[in-house]
């Protein structure tokens, strides 16, 4: 699937990898991660995108971020939307998929292998026109969980699925390791976070 002489890139849209992470039960070394595909080939770069409730005093994926700017990643960030829905209930909603559609794109002439930590079915559009580029794309999420993580139509349209229950063992860490922390949830795409 991977050939050492390939330039790889990855783009973890984070929202997503967290909620699939936490749907097989175990949270990602993210310096794992970098390795484990240091070792597949050249690794070129690593985006990791979130959207970020700005107006907080704390935000506890805070330090994630910081920890990733500084170990590799080139962490790509907006605000995320905070609106009053029609029942008065407070909601978050942020969505970097524009973001990281465009930062694929711009990286077409240097990269070989694609890798995409999603199963957000608008990516299959960015997977066909990167494929039509002559590039090859590997697309991660799991179909294991109930009901599964990915859209059919992207995994049907990647050239390579890998199911990330299968990495959990290079790139995983168990929750019980992680700091005594509530992790603050953000919404991508139509997902939204009632509060």
């Amino acid at each position: 699937m991977f050939d050492p002489r390939e330039k790889i890139a990855l783009f973890i849209d984070g929202a997503n990898l967290y909620a699939t992470s936490r749907a097989l039960g175990f949270d990602i070394d993210y310096r794992k991660l970098l390795g484990s595909f240091q070792k597949r080939g050249y690794l070129l770069r690593a985006y990791y995108y979130t959207a970020l409730v700005e107006d907080q005093e704390y935000s506890s994926i805070r330090p994630l971020i910081d920890w990733l700017d500084y170990n590799g990643y080139k962490v790509v960030t907006k605000p995320a939307k905070e609106f009053v829905d029609a029942l008065g209930r407070r909601k978050i909603k942020g969505n970097m998929d524009i973001e990281l559609v465009i930062d694929a794109l711009q990286l077409s002439d240097s990269v070989d292998h694609y890798v995409i930590f999603s199963g957000d079915g608008d990516f299959r559009i960015l997977v066909d026109a990167l494929q039509r580029k002559g590039r090859k794309v590997s697309v991660v999420s799991t179909i294991i969980s109930q009901p599964p993580m990915i859209s059919d139509e992207l995994r049907r349209q990647a050239d390579h699925f890998i199911d990330l229950n299968s990495l959990k063992s290079e790139v995983g860490r168990d929750p019980s390791e992680r700091p005594m922390r509530k992790p603050e949830p953000v919404a991508q795409d139509a997902d939204e976070i009632t509060s």
